[in-house]
């Protein structure tokens, strides 16, 4: 097979210009920002929290607010940065000792800012579990983004400890899912930075996988798909701890190097030629997806999503606009065949409009009016429209 990945000029590492945000709510807040212990921001290559603190803070910044990001060793920001531990921990993902460590320092260091007298309006988490079980042990108002599916698992823990915090769901499908009990504040979709993602119209003939090495996330039910439709199929993306026999067992004997290859983990411009090129972005996904940064960074690029129509996809995919919703691998592999139909163009103006950083911003900046409000006894009303 020939190389599916011919050179295509890479945008430029460095950061890019402030995106400007037009201020719906007036005067500046003083906003942490708690990053995830795992991965620096912006990530380096898989991160999709990651990937949205980093956006998230420079929005904020541009609207005029002063934004601390608390976050893992080697994080940059156009916000002030505080790095909590000595490094990050991308290979513990999940750990309670790691989570609880990181938390527990942003705590402290946000009560000593307050004792100087340089404290935060708002404490905004999206590191997980410890900050949202803490949150009545810090002194502010806690806005927490909840960034996992409330499983089983999860539900039970935001039955105990999601009144601690305003939350905020990332897509229409998280929030309906949430327990019985559980307030959901507001949604406000991920952001992304379009101007960041390459447009190219003349795409090559692979098709694109990537995600983390999960079953619910498909990449045996893509090459399924794929080898239908007599298509190549790059996968793309990590094999964390506890996805190694999965993966031993139902992808690599698949990994032939010429109708399906594996890249491994990929970043930076790599990453944005695979998203580029493809002629489609495959998410075979049998999970109740929260959001799924992966379909949305694919249409950035002008490149079309075919997707189960599993937790957000249908927030996101518009069947035969910007990709197809599909039921299974066999109606996968026909809706391939009609790629033709659609508008790489299209695909890329449709994100711009709907998932642009300035929305992401005002839509935090509600959330921030509102529950300042509610926590000085006022109507949130008279704050927030």
């Amino acid at each position: 097979m020939p190389n599916p990945l011919p050179q295509l000029t890479a945008p430029s590492t460095s950061r890019p210009a402030p995106i400007l945000v037009a201020r719906g709510l007036p005067g500046p807040l003083r906003i942490a920002m708690l990053a995830p212990p795992w991965i620096p921001v912006p990530p380096p290559a898989y991160g999709g929290v990651e990937a949205v603190v980093d956006l998230l803070c420079g929005g904020l910044v541009a609207a005029g607010h002063q934004v601390t990001l608390f976050a893992p060793p080697g994080s940059r920001s156009i916000a002030r940065v505080r790095e909590l531990l000595e490094r990050a921990h991308p290979q513990t993902i999940g750990a309670a000792r790691v989570d609880a460590d990181h938390v527990a320092c942003a705590w402290q260091a946000i009560e000593a800012a307050g004792r100087r007298g340089g404290g935060f309006d708002v404490i905004h988490d999206h590191s997980g579990f410890s900050a949202l079980a803490m949150a009545d042990r810090v002194d502010g108002v806690v806005v927490h983004t909840v960034h996992n599916a409330f499983d089983e698992e999860n539900a039970s823990f935001y039955g105990r400890h999601g009144h601690k915090a305003r939350l905020v769901a990332i897509s229409h499908s998280q929030a309906g899912s949430a327990p019985s009990g559980v307030r959901i504040d507001a949604v406000v979709h991920n952001p992304i930075d379009v101007r960041s993602w390459p447009l190219v119209r003349d795409k090559a003939d692979y098709l694109l996988w990537i995600g983390r090495m999960d079953p619910v996330k498909g990449p045996h039910r893509a090459i399924t798909a794929a080898r239908r439709a007599g298509r190549p199929l790059i996968l793309a993306g990590p094999v964390q701890h506890g996805q190694e026999s999965y993966f031993a067992r139902r992808v690599a004997p698949e990994i032939d190097g010429a109708t399906v290859r594996y890249v491994g983990e990929v970043g930076g411009g790599v990453r944005r030629r695979l998203f580029a090129r493809a002629a489609a972005v495959l998410m075979p996904i049998r999970w109740r997806e929260p959001f799924g940064m992966v379909m949305v960074e694919a249409l950035a690029c002008g490149t079309p999503v075919i997707a189960f129509a599993e937790g957000a996809v249908p927030e996101i995919v518009r069947d035969g606009e910007n990709g197809f919703i599909v039921a299974d691998e066999t109606a996968m592999a026909a809706a391939i065949e009609r790629l033709g139909e659609l508008d790489p163009d299209v695909c890329r103006a449709g994100v711009a409009q709907r998932f642009d950083v300035c929305g992401c911003v005002r839509g935090y900046e509600r959330v921030y009016r509102r529950a300042l409000a509610r926590a000085q006894g006022r109507s949130p009303l008279a704050v927030a429209r």
